[in-house]
């Protein structure tokens, strides 16, 4: 298959991730850094993941809502009674605020993207029974181009999830490419369609399919008679930037460092409230 660059991505070179590592094995760095992508099981206890689930429903709730206001019940790739996608809820809830920036993800983003993180975006994303078409293969750099391209996306399951309710798909390898051309489709960008070799990673309530923003995914059909819940989490390195162009075609950096959701995991490899005690003394 022929794979085209995005037309922001020159040069690029993947930088893989070294130990010592706090929460990762050196068996999930080598997927991470091989194949784009690892299962992380058990991240989180069912307590856990119920909370989670509570502090979202209403959040989703009203996103649904709303979609049925409108006359086609769409806006942009969310869909009424299929796919809702509920967005920057940490803006809206302490709740989800403390779980972005609790030890898990505090370790993840250390072995992952580096000593100074910052939250990029998070979204939930609900996929209601029924629900024939699958959401296609993308990038998530595809969405929002931004600069260093590598990054993080954490894909925490809410509900079991397998090949039945529409688990994630990825493409092993493919990450090393860097941001692919995508097109626009009904159903969202679109980076490839049907390639080979793609891998079905069924993710139990709890766990987290980790993968690489460069890693083209995909989800599945929902056949079950239950929604498919899941809360996106992505983590970039402080610094980076997203790439736009002008109304003249100029490229424009906007740093992502919005106070109100992108706000600082580690600094100097520490929860930023633990530097700032270490500087003081």
């Amino acid at each position: 298959m022929e794979w085209k660059a995005h037309e922001l991505n020159t040069g690029f070179e993947w930088q893989p991730t070294r130990g010592p590592y706090r929460r990762i094995t050196q068996q999930q760095a080598e997927s991470y850094n091989e194949r784009g992508f690892f299962l992380f099981e058990d991240a989180f206890d069912a307590d856990t993941v119920a909370e989670i689930v509570a502090e979202i429903d209403p959040f989703e709730a009203q996103a649904e809502a709303f979609l049925r206001t409108r006359e086609d019940g769409k806006l942009f790739i969310s869909r009424a009674d299929e796919i809702t996608f509920a967005p920057l809820l940490v803006s809206r809830s302490e709740r989800l605020r403390a779980f972005c920036s609790g030890e898990v993800f505090r370790d993840l983003v250390h072995d992952l993207v580096g000593p100074d993180v910052r939250l990029y975006w998070d979204q939930s994303v609900y996929k209601k029974p029924g629900t024939r078409d699958p959401f296609p293969w993308h990038q998530d750099n595809g969405y929002t181009y931004l600069e260093p391209q590598q990054y993080l996306t954490c894909w925490v399951a809410l509900t079991d999830t397998d090949e039945s309710n529409g688990c994630p798909w990825v493409l092993p390898k493919i990450h090393h490419r860097g941001t692919l051309e995508h097109r626009m489709s009904d159903l969202g960008w679109v980076c490839a369609d049907d390639p080979p070799g793609a891998v079905p990673l069924p993710v139990r309530a709890g766990s987290i399919a980790v993968f690489s923003s460069l890693t083209p995914h995909a989800t599945g059909p929902n056949t079950s008679d239950s929604i498919r819940k899941s809360y996106i989490v992505q983590f970039a390195p402080d610094g980076a930037a997203i790439i736009t162009r002008d109304e003249g075609g100029s490229l424009v950096e906007t740093p992502a460092a919005d106070a109100g959701h992108q706000f600082e995991i580690l600094q100097g490899g520490r929860s930023p409230d633990a530097a700032t005690l270490g500087n003081a003394t």
